[in-house]
């Protein structure tokens, strides 16, 4: 098979390990294709990859923030999971040369909270949930949420402050139209307004961070997660944060320190690369999904590398 080009588009992307999980799908699939980043600061840089792609020069894209609604609006066609989601993390090119939209993100944090639900030992089906943040991210946590038979998934983000309406509350309109329950931020750690994200922490099941706070370059993480009333949430709860790099953030450290079973974005990472993977390749003869042990392995392995740096 002749060598096909992969990349990834973002900014920043420097810190991805997702060439590392790629290259060790090509390697164990025994394909030749290579897998590349490519930091993206504004729409222009964007646009002018996409080109590359409906050339066919390169055989498929994944996107990753600030661009994932950017590549929603820039599909020709998109498929079940990007429509309800509302934002776009593959792109691949279709026979006729038309850029094809699909979100794999949603699919694989659903699948990475039934696998920490089930270490943890939940017997019974989650009822509710609670989504911080309000990006694409968070577009998808909901739909994941919704995947896995929650119907009650109340999200919150910074700024959405308490006596300000709700249709002034950025992005709010996106969630509120996925289903999801608008809740006001608090206004201090510790605080629980009435109607607030504190005070419905205690009814739910899982709980997902779900913006770069605390990522690798970008903003402290106590802000997502000094406010929650860790030692007050129901039995079994569980918690998990998108972010991967680093792999133990403040939401991580304090949901581990009060008991609360957690996980951070590294499994849900691997997890959407294999579906972009099976999206770019899955019509291959005798094509198979690549080993979720094995990916995570090299996931792993780039992360430490990346600490010893």
């Amino acid at each position: 098979m002749s060598e096909k080009r992969f990349l990834l588009l973002g900014h920043p992307v420097g810190h991805s390990v997702s060439p590392a999980i790629h290259g060790a799908a090509y390697r164990e699939l025994g394909l030749p294709h290579r897998y590349e980043v490519v930091d993206c600061p504004g729409e222009e840089h964007v646009r002018a990859q996409l080109s590359r792609l409906r050339s066919g020069e390169i055989a498929g894209m994944n996107v990753t923030v600030p661009w994932k609604r950017l590549a929603f609006e820039s599909c020709d066609v998109r498929d079940d999971s990007a429509q309800r989601t509302g934002v776009v993390n593959v792109l691949a090119r279709d026979a006729a040369g038309a850029l094809v939209g699909s979100n794999t993100d949603a699919r694989a944090l659903a699948d990475e909270i039934a696998a920490l639900r089930q270490r943890a030992g939940a017997v019974t089906a989650p009822r509710a949930a609670a989504v911080i943040g309000a990006g694409g991210a968070a577009q998808a946590a909901v739909v994941s949420c919704q995947l896995l038979g929650i119907r009650d998934v109340v999200a919150s983000n910074r700024g959405w402050t308490p006596g300000t309406p709700q249709g002034s509350w950025r992005r709010g309109d996106a969630l509120a139209a996925l289903g999801a329950r608008l809740c006001s931020w608090p206004e201090s750690a510790g605080s629980s307004p009435s109607g607030g994200i504190a005070s419905a922490m205690g009814e739910v099941d899982v709980i997902i961070q779900a913006t770069s706070a605390g990522m690798r370059g970008a903003g402290p993480g106590e802000a997502v997660s000094d406010w929650i009333p860790w030692r007050e949430l129901r039995p079994g709860v569980v918690a998990i944060d998108v972010v991967y790099n680093p792999p133990s953030t403040p939401f991580l450290q304090a949901a581990g320190s009060a008991g609360v079973a957690c996980a951070g974005g590294l499994g849900m990472l691997v997890r959407q690369a294999v579906g972009a993977i099976t999206i770019w390749l899955g019509g291959t003869p005798g094509y198979r999904e690549p080993d979720l042990e094995v990916l995570t392995r090299a996931a792993e392995q780039a992360l430490a590398a990346q600490r010893g740096a």
